[in-house]
Protein backbone atom coordinates (compact mmCIF):
# COMPACT_ATOMS: atom_id res chain seq x y z
CA UNK A 1 0.00 0.00 0.00
CA UNK A 2 1.14 3.45 -1.08
CA UNK A 3 1.44 6.35 1.65
CA UNK A 4 -0.13 9.60 1.33
CA UNK A 5 3.44 11.09 0.94
CA UNK A 6 4.85 8.52 -1.65
CA UNK A 7 1.64 9.31 -3.60
CA UNK A 8 2.24 12.78 -3.42
CA UNK A 9 5.96 11.97 -4.93
CA UNK A 10 5.06 9.87 -7.63
CA UNK A 11 2.61 12.50 -8.69
CA UNK A 12 5.51 15.43 -8.68
CA UNK A 13 7.65 12.87 -10.72
CA UNK A 14 4.67 12.31 -13.17
CA UNK A 15 4.02 15.94 -13.27
CA UNK A 16 7.54 16.36 -14.10
CA UNK A 17 7.54 13.89 -16.59
CA UNK A 18 4.47 14.56 -18.47
CA UNK A 19 5.78 18.67 -18.88
CA UNK A 20 8.41 17.39 -20.42
CA UNK A 21 6.19 14.95 -22.86
CA UNK A 22 4.29 18.34 -23.48
CA UNK A 23 7.86 20.33 -24.79
CA UNK A 24 8.47 16.60 -26.61
CA UNK A 25 5.30 16.70 -28.47
CA UNK A 26 5.21 20.83 -28.82
CA UNK A 27 6.84 20.32 -32.45
CA UNK A 28 3.38 18.53 -33.29
CA UNK A 29 5.29 14.66 -33.45
CA UNK A 30 7.40 12.86 -31.14
CA UNK A 31 10.55 11.75 -32.28
CA UNK A 32 12.44 8.44 -31.47
CA UNK A 33 15.22 10.37 -29.95
CA UNK A 34 13.04 12.35 -27.63
CA UNK A 35 11.07 9.60 -27.04
CA UNK A 36 14.27 7.38 -25.71
CA UNK A 37 15.10 10.34 -23.74
CA UNK A 38 11.41 10.46 -21.88
CA UNK A 39 12.35 6.74 -20.83
CA UNK A 40 16.16 7.68 -19.54
CA UNK A 41 14.48 10.59 -17.27
CA UNK A 42 11.39 8.78 -16.01
CA UNK A 43 13.39 5.87 -14.87
CA UNK A 44 16.11 8.00 -13.37
CA UNK A 45 12.62 9.43 -11.28
CA UNK A 46 12.35 5.94 -10.47
CA UNK A 47 8.84 5.37 -12.77
CA UNK A 48 8.44 2.51 -14.37
CA UNK A 49 8.24 1.98 -18.21
CA UNK A 50 4.86 0.70 -18.01
CA UNK A 51 4.21 4.30 -16.56
CA UNK A 52 6.42 5.99 -18.64
CA UNK A 53 4.81 4.12 -21.33
CA UNK A 54 1.35 5.54 -20.31
CA UNK A 55 1.85 9.01 -20.13
CA UNK A 56 3.47 9.32 -23.43
CA UNK A 57 0.66 7.19 -25.26
CA UNK A 58 -1.28 9.34 -23.37
CA UNK A 59 -4.34 11.43 -25.55
CA UNK A 60 -4.93 13.72 -22.65
CA UNK A 61 -4.02 17.13 -23.33
CA UNK A 62 -1.50 17.99 -20.97
CA UNK A 63 -1.55 21.22 -18.87
CA UNK A 64 2.18 22.28 -17.97
CA UNK A 65 2.41 22.45 -14.10
CA UNK A 66 5.09 25.06 -12.72
CA UNK A 67 6.72 23.49 -10.04
CA UNK A 68 7.08 25.14 -6.88
CA UNK A 69 10.30 26.92 -5.63
CA UNK A 70 13.58 28.11 -7.53
CA UNK A 71 15.19 24.27 -7.28
CA UNK A 72 12.50 22.76 -8.67
CA UNK A 73 11.89 25.62 -11.37
CA UNK A 74 15.60 24.90 -12.15
CA UNK A 75 15.53 21.30 -12.55
CA UNK A 76 12.48 21.61 -14.44
CA UNK A 77 14.26 23.94 -16.73
CA UNK A 78 17.45 21.54 -16.61
CA UNK A 79 15.70 18.57 -17.91
CA UNK A 80 13.24 21.01 -20.47
CA UNK A 81 17.08 22.10 -21.97
CA UNK A 82 17.65 18.35 -22.14
CA UNK A 83 14.40 17.95 -24.10
CA UNK A 84 15.38 20.67 -26.65
CA UNK A 85 18.41 18.63 -27.76
CA UNK A 86 17.24 15.37 -27.10
CA UNK A 87 17.11 14.55 -30.88
CA UNK A 88 19.42 16.90 -31.94
CA UNK A 89 17.78 19.71 -33.76
CA UNK A 90 16.51 22.87 -31.59
CA UNK A 91 13.04 23.13 -33.15
CA UNK A 92 12.34 26.62 -32.38
CA UNK A 93 9.00 25.47 -31.92
CA UNK A 94 10.85 24.14 -28.72
CA UNK A 95 12.72 26.96 -27.67
CA UNK A 96 9.26 29.29 -28.23
CA UNK A 97 7.67 26.67 -25.61
CA UNK A 98 9.98 26.85 -22.79
CA UNK A 99 9.99 30.88 -23.38
CA UNK A 100 6.46 30.79 -23.65
CA UNK A 101 6.58 29.80 -19.59
CA UNK A 102 9.40 31.65 -17.93
CA UNK A 103 6.65 34.04 -17.10
CA UNK A 104 4.93 30.78 -15.11
CA UNK A 105 8.43 30.44 -13.87
CA UNK A 106 9.02 33.86 -12.70
CA UNK A 107 11.97 34.44 -15.23
CA UNK A 108 12.62 36.64 -17.74
CA UNK A 109 12.36 34.30 -20.87
CA UNK A 110 15.94 35.26 -22.15
CA UNK A 111 17.19 32.54 -19.59
CA UNK A 112 15.89 29.75 -22.22
CA UNK A 113 18.72 30.81 -25.20
CA UNK A 114 21.01 31.52 -21.87
CA UNK A 115 20.57 28.19 -20.67
CA UNK A 116 20.72 26.38 -24.34
CA UNK A 117 24.19 28.34 -25.05
CA UNK A 118 25.67 26.66 -21.32
CA UNK A 119 24.50 23.63 -22.84
CA UNK A 120 26.54 23.60 -25.47
CA UNK A 121 25.42 21.71 -28.11
CA UNK A 122 22.98 18.62 -25.90
CA UNK A 123 26.09 18.59 -23.26
CA UNK A 124 24.50 19.35 -19.90
CA UNK A 125 27.13 20.85 -17.79
CA UNK A 126 28.93 19.21 -14.76
CA UNK A 127 27.16 19.00 -11.07
CA UNK A 128 29.23 21.93 -10.28
CA UNK A 129 28.68 23.99 -13.40
CA UNK A 130 25.04 23.41 -12.75
CA UNK A 131 25.23 24.98 -9.78
CA UNK A 132 27.08 27.72 -10.42
CA UNK A 133 24.23 28.20 -13.16
CA UNK A 134 22.00 27.99 -10.74
CA UNK A 135 23.58 30.89 -8.79
CA UNK A 136 23.73 32.99 -12.27
CA UNK A 137 20.04 32.49 -13.16
CA UNK A 138 19.10 34.19 -10.26
CA UNK A 139 19.50 37.31 -11.98
CA UNK A 140 16.84 36.42 -14.39
CA UNK A 141 14.49 36.09 -12.36
CA UNK A 142 11.47 38.71 -12.38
Amino acid sequence: MIGFFEHQYLSYKKTHLKNLIALAKADGELHADEEKMLYVMGERYGLKDRQIASLIRSNKPIEFQVPEGFEDRMNQLYDLIIMVYADGIVEESEVAFCENLMDQFAFRKEIVNWMIEMFDKGNPPTLEEWENIKTKAKDFII
